[in-house]
């Protein structure tokens, strides 16, 4: 891709990720009004008896089925027409990347949180060195992380998605024999 290419994609994804936010905020005051969040952020708003602000960002894990599998999707617009064109290296078997990185979860929580952190520190409202700071801060730590012979894509390679499987939970309060 070259950079006039780049360039249209990251303007389009700037698009996308405005409208995503008018978008997000109807999801999140859905039903007439009534705030749709569910899990420790509507807990804590409710905790200090104040309205939660539905423009604030969101976690992924936290939203029912529904608005999980739409979160997911624009995710993967930004991740597909943005994230990996500009800062995806080539897989190999130092730095692996999965093709169905949906599949692993540990990857959609930290994309995600990686998402937010874009759309705060590069927005119109962004201050001038967010970019920097999103780039030193949030994108280069987290791509090490899922790009390591241990993290979430050990095992996958191109064209092959390996399943995890989660370590073994012993009960809280074993039966003692």
């Amino acid at each position: 891709m070259n950079s006039v290419e780049l360039l249209g994609a990251v303007e389009k994804q700037v698009t996308r990720t405005r409208v995503t936010g008018r978008t997000l905020e109807e999801l999140m005051t859905a039903s007439d009004g009534v705030d749709v969040r569910s899990g420790p952020e509507a807990e804590a708003g409710a905790q200090q008896d104040v309205p939660a602000d539905p423009a604030q960002p969101f976690f992924i894990l936290y939203l029912p089925e529904t608005q999980f599998l739409a979160e997911l999707d624009l995710l993967a617009q930004w991740v597909h027409g943005l994230l990996l064109p500009a800062y995806g290296a080539e897989p190999t078997s130092n730095e692996p990347w999965c093709p169905q990185w949906w599949q692993h979860l540990t990857a959609v929580a930290q994309l995600h949180g990686l998402w937010l952190a874009w759309q705060d520190l590069t927005g119109p409202d962004a201050d001038r060195v967010g970019p920097a700071m999103w780039h030193r801060d949030y994108l280069h730590p987290l791509m090490a992380v899922l790009r390591s012979p241990e993290g979430p894509f050990a095992g996958c390679r191109a064209g092959m998605h390996r399943p995890k499987q989660p370590p073994p939970i012993e009960p809280l309060n074993p039966v003692q024999a």
